[in-house]
């Protein structure tokens, strides 16, 4: 079982990417082996109601059970809690914020209400450090990156949240894992997709320092191509169940505590 943890359906305002339909994505898990993926509404990133897109994401996912709904939560709106509860109410894996797109503080009163929240309802909540690499980005995406500080706020704010960080490198799951306590860190799951696998061997040593079990399987599409996350695993040559344990296990053994 290969779960992608980070796949977004929908265009993306600052360039053409190919992929983005629903269509696109389901060839592309064919293509590469993946069987579950959570999905997330990518132009609501950008709207200034980031929930309205999640109906249209309830409506896109419901004909394939491969594709899991990330419904998208803004704390600052009213209606939000609703949109928490529907989520646990229709089964989606997790919900997904994205403070600095949104235009309030990543580690303000805000998001530690969502986080406790998320605790409660016992769902992870998504968060993602970038979108794209800066030497990518058109001028108009002034969007500054998420800091370590802010995940390591929100993760003390409340002793049952548990956050998936996406797009983070090497340098930033160091700063938080090793600025956390062992307690908070286990309710921290690290997408595998902007981490540099062989030559540079980045997984390979954050998988030998931080631990297998705190690394999940995320791809990151339509955005970054979702071979290279599947590349590097192969690349490494992981014992199978380290493998299966990234792929899905410790998804499987943390959604079910």
């Amino acid at each position: 079982m290969r779960v992608d943890v980070n796949a977004f359906v929908g265009a993306y305002p600052y360039r053409r990417v190919p992929g983005a339909s629903v269509e696109g994505l389901l060839h592309a898990m064919e293509r590469t082996g993946i069987d579950v993926a959570w999905v997330s509404h990518l132009p609501s990133v950008f709207w200034r109601d980031p929930m309205a897109g999640n109906v249209w994401l309830f409506q896109a996912t419901a004909s394939s059970p491969q594709l899991r709904p990330v419904p998208a939560v803004h704390p600052g709106l009213a209606g939000w809690e609703r949109v928490l509860g529907e989520a646990a109410d229709r089964g989606a894996p997790a919900v997904r914020c994205d403070p600095l797109y949104y235009g309030i503080d990543a580690a303000g009163p805000e998001m530690r209400v969502l986080a406790a929240a998320c605790g409660a309802a016992r769902r992870p909540l998504v968060v993602a450090v970038r979108l794209e690499d800066g030497r990518q980005r058109h001028v108009n995406d002034r969007v500054p990156e998420l800091a370590a500080a802010a995940v390591r706020a929100l993760i003390r704010s409340d002793e049952d949240v548990r956050l998936v960080i996406t797009h983070a490198d090497r340098g930033f799951v160091e700063e938080v894992h090793f600025g956390s306590t062992p307690e908070e860190a286990a309710r921290l799951w690290w997408d595998v997709s902007w981490i540099w696998g062989p030559p540079e061997d980045q997984l390979e040593t954050l998988l030998g320092t931080i631990g297998v079990d705190r690394f999940v399987f995320g791809t990151g599409q339509p955005l970054r191509i979702p071979e290279s996350s599947v590349a590097k695993l192969d690349l490494l040559e992981l014992p199978p169940d380290q493998r299966a344990a990234i792929e899905s296990g410790n998804l499987a053994q943390g959604l079910a505590a």
